[in-house]
């Protein structure tokens, strides 16, 4: 794994220096295999991210766009991860329908939209059922008591490690999320974390020694790169 922690001085910095790396990694991934596949997180962090890159004349045809975790509400829910990233960025460029791969929310249960969800992901990457795709670039944030995606403290999820997909749960209100496994294949993973509030759960993921049942954030350890790309008032006591 290679590892980068950058600290900026502020969250116009941090977006400015995401947009950079995020273009070019789709760049890269386009240049080298046709195509960039990349999962989107929620949450107010990456927003003006998509904002930034919806100004950017790229390949759209050649983007694939899915989502690290979603809530489990209909896509027109103000909580929706894929309402807000579809109003900020695809809604504005000329990326196809097809191109799109939200996770859904409107089946029998949280359970059977995650194995639905799964069986899209097998069928894409057109890999067998028990092997992880790679995605090029995965986007997560961290909350203040550590968990990303939805893989909250002490949740279920947490010990999935032979699915992709599977159900988070956040104070019983299920939600859907990459698996920690899943992430950790991607040949890149991007944490984007801003503000104060961060700060102690931070200090517990980057410990040497802490638990990741009670910080998830610490569970994932991609293969590829990980790039943690955190504001002055977030990442002050990480500076080398």
């Amino acid at each position: 794994m290679n590892k980068v922690v950058e600290v900026v001085p502020d969250k116009e910095a941090l977006i400015r220096r995401a947009v950079d790396v995020v273009l070019s990694k789709i760049e890269g991934a386009i240049q080298a295999n046709g195509r960039c596949t990349i999962a989107l997180a929620g949450g107010s962090t990456p927003k003006p991210l998509y904002e930034a890159i919806a100004t950017f004349d790229l390949a759209w045809n050649n983007i694939h766009v899915f989502w690290g975790d979603e809530r489990y509400v209909s896509p027109e829910h103000p909580d929706s991860n894929q309402r807000m990233a579809r109003l900020a960025w695809l809604d504005k460029v000329d990326i196809p329908e097809a191109n799109i791969h939200p996770m859904p929310t409107d089946g029998s249960s949280p359970t059977a939209d995650a194995d639905k969800h799964q069986a899209q992901l097998y069928e894409f990457f057109g890999i067998p059922v028990g092997e992880f795709p790679h995605f090029d670039v995965i986007l997560l944030g961290i909350g203040d008591d550590g968990h990303t995606a939805s893989l909250f403290p002490h949740t279920e999820a947490l010990q999935v490690k032979d699915r992709l997909v599977t159900v988070g749960n956040k104070d019983g209100q299920p939600r859907i999320t990459f698996t920690s496994s899943l992430i950790n294949h991607a040949n890149c993973v991007m944490f984007l974390v801003a503000g104060a509030g961060k700060r102690a759960a931070l200090a517990q993921i980057f410990a040497p020694e802490a638990d990741p049942q009670t910080y998830p954030a610490r569970l994932i350890q991609p293969q590829g790169e990980l790039w943690w790309l955190l504001d002055e008032s977030a990442g002050q006591d990480l500076k080398h």
